[in-house]
């Protein structure tokens, strides 16, 4: 449902997110709880909902480069144009939260080396992150992503950097297509997306975004149903019931009833 309000509102791409996969379908936290079935099959959900480029987030590949092989081949088969692989160490957490270390620059080539093999389509992006930033400082991030466009990433994301100069210099020190993500709440200053595209990035992802709306969405209803007994359909509590039929697309699948009546 989320993929086909993006869809409905424009937006050029979808990031199939592992934080958000494994929020709305645990209940945890982004520390390393999803495996590879799990991403996989909500990639293919999606596929099937909707017609927008996917970036999927593959996590630290699941494994070594031979357990990221066959997860870049899994994740092409459900439906990702881009899949994303990060540098942290297995149970990997979110790029915000602290305690995080990574793997060596070398491991993490042979595992990006893996990627671009396994992928039958040329068409399918591979994206490498780097979470160096909060352990090694921004100078060793931006060599860690510079050796990866090196090894065959197509595209650069360099995770949590802490100040509007660095996300400045990202895009001037380092070539490739790169994106930079906001995360709300999170470590990096917020930046407009136009801002952004301004200084040469790529993709902007503002991670979590609409889940962060949904649950707040979600109390505002439950409030009212707690403290009033009654939940009317005010489009400032809830979305009407025709705008969410038409959202999963009802009118399709009632001209189909009567096509085969």
């Amino acid at each position: 449902m989320s993929a086909r309000v993006v869809a409905d509102m424009g937006f050029e791409a979808i990031y199939v997110t592992g934080a958000g996969v494994t929020n709305m379908w645990f209940g945890l936290p982004d520390q390393a709880f999803m495996g590879l079935t799990d991403i996989a099959d909500h990639t293919a959900r999606i596929r099937e909902a909707v017609e927008l480029p996917l970036i999927v987030d593959a996590d630290t590949g699941f494994g070594n480069a031979l357990n990221t092989y066959h997860a870049v081949r899994t994740l092409e088969r459900a439906g990702a144009d881009c899949i994303q692989l990060e540098d942290q160490i297995s149970p990997k957490r979110c790029g915000h939260f602290s305690g995080k270390e990574v793997i060596s620059t070398e491991e993490m080539l042979g595992k990006i080396k893996a990627a671009v093999d396994a992928r039958r389509d040329q068409g399918t992006m591979i994206m490498a992150r780097t979470d160096a930033c909060a352990t090694q400082g921004f100078e060793a991030a931006v060599e860690r992503a510079a050796r990866f466009a090196e090894a065959g990433a197509d595209i650069l994301f360099v995770e949590a950097v802490t100040t509007a100069e660095e996300i400045r210099a990202l895009p001037q020190r380092l070539p490739q297509p790169q994106l930079m993500n906001m995360v709300i709440g999170g470590k990096t200053p917020i930046t407009d997306a136009g801002a952004l595209a301004d200084l040469g990035y790529g993709f902007v992802l503002y991670a979590n975004a609409a889940l962060q709306g949904a649950v707040a969405g979600m109390q505002k209803a439950l409030t009212q149903l707690r403290n009033e007994r009654k939940v009317d359909e005010d489009p400032n509590v809830v979305t009407p019931f025709a705008e969410r039929q038409r959202l999963v697309n009802k009118p399709f699948w009632d001209g189909l009833e009567k096509k085969y009546q």
